[in-house]
């Protein structure tokens, strides 16, 4: 197979297509033929180095996000067939530590993340646990699945369920323009909040209130909790939710209502917050972490997104910046790097494709339940309308995990292990 891998630390350059084996699945496991894979911001902390999650070793093929056919299954495998459209759970807990006994996997110590600590979706092929394959909707792109996983996934844990945000409520978010912030909006909507969103640039809050803001505050050139109180007739605003860090979180207690919410999940501009003690006691607010999903939780997101979802808000429509090759992920790289993404940048394993250059492309377009499944090769031509389906519908088919529990990682076959690097390139 073709896989782009790094061998070392460093700048976007350290990223070589590769000629590798196949991977074969082990016991619980399938096979997948990648079609489309996202772009995250871990892939490039991991590839500057050092790597951020223990056990991530060199060398190392990235990709958390990953949407494609199965092809192959290991020993043991019920519930999934041959040919069948999935999404991956990136997350593998061990199933044995004290915290996923408890039934809290999401803090489990022995984790393992494809595409962080163990081979991912920079390849034609990939090798995952069956219980962590989501099958998709007919009618699916595979592009717009893996715009979910991650971004999504972080949203879903920030806003539902640890910031429990609810119809008619209002939340503030930061980092206008970032997959996070995108799905949050989408997500929020969806539910029945309204939402209000940040960013230092005039042209991503333009594009944030074209996919569903209902108002946008300038960070640069607005003071930011004024404004929020203004647009809330001086109550402030129920929940706000930061992945950016300590720039904007004496702002954001300050734009907050009594006794309101502050959800974190990011430390973009720094690792160390300061802000006024008795303004945040005073005021009865609650800080909330937010860390990734747990089995259960990322279940429940793909419901919710690929189902009804219970929700009020018309459809959810995931953001793409860019469509590249496999073999120019170092592009995809520098165009994250840049600061001027507005969407997930997806690379098509396999296949050529569109570079939308910054502009939007928009995966899952209105269309009827009747609208066949785009392939992730024509995407590459077919235009951005007739690319994706109607989310908010076919709540039969929707994406199931194959077992409720959150299960126990397989063994690693040597085959799936951190792949070695051929002595020619």
């Amino acid at each position: 197979m073709k896989a782009v891998m790094h061998t070392r630390h460093g700048g976007p350059s350290t990223l070589e297509l590769r000629e590798l084996p196949d991977p074969e699945p082990g016991p619980g496991e399938v096979l997948i033929a990648v079609r489309a894979a996202g772009v995250n911001r871990l892939d490039l902390l991991q590839r500057q180095g050092p790597g951020v999650l223990p056990g991530f070793s060199l060398p190392h093929i990235p990709g958390m996000d990953i949407s494609g056919d199965i092809i192959g299954l290991g020993p043991g495998v019920n519930g999934r067939h041959i040919g069948d459209r999935v999404v991956v759970n990136p997350g593998v807990a061990c199933g044995t530590c004290a915290q996923c006994t408890i039934g809290q996997d999401a803090y489990c110590s022995h984790v393992q993340i494809i595409g962080g600590n163990r081979p991912g979706g920079y390849a034609e092929l990939v090798v995952v646990p069956a219980t962590h394959t989501h099958v998709l909707p007919p009618g699916t792109s595979h592009v717009a699945a893996a715009a979910l996983p991650t971004a999504y996934g972080m949203a879903w844990q920030a806003l539902v369920v640890r910031g429990e945000l609810r119809a008619d409520e209002t939340v503030l978010v930061h980092g206008g323009g970032s997959g996070v912030s995108m799905a949050a909006v989408h997500i929020a909507r969806r539910i029945g909040a309204r939402v209000i969103v940040t960013s230092g640039s005039d042209e991503k809050l333009a594009h944030m209130a074209q996919i569903g803001a209902h108002a946008t505050i300038n960070n640069r050139t607005e003071d930011v909790a004024a404004r929020a109180r203004e647009l809330t007739d001086g109550t402030g605003v129920d929940l706000v939710l930061d992945h950016v860090g300590p720039a904007l979180f004496q702002a954001s207690l300050h734009s907050l209502r009594l006794r309101g919410r502050l959800v974190f999940c990011g430390d973009t501009t720094g690792a160390t917050a300061a802000f006024h003690l008795p303004h945040a006691f005073h005021c009865g607010i609650t800080l909330l972490g937010a860390g990734s999903c747990g089995f259960a939780d990322f279940g429940a997101m793909i419901d919710f997104c690929f189902g009804d979802g219970g929700g009020i808000e018309g459809e959810l429509e995931p953001v793409v910046d860019t469509l590249l090759p496999l073999a120019e992920a170092a592009v995809a790289h520098h165009r994250l790097e840049s600061g001027e993404t507005k969407g997930k940048i997806v690379l098509l394993p396999g296949n050529a494709a569109i570079r939308s250059s910054g502009q939007r492309t928009n995966p899952v377009a209105r269309a009827s339940k009747s609208t066949p499944a785009v392939s992730s090769s024509a995407a590459s031509t077919a235009s951005v309308s007739s690319i994706g389906r109607r989310i908010a519908g076919a709540i039969d088919e929707r994406p199931r995990a194959i077992d409720e529990r959150p299960p126990t990682a397989p063994p690693q076959p040597e085959s799936a292990a951190t792949p070695k690097v051929p002595t020619h390139s």
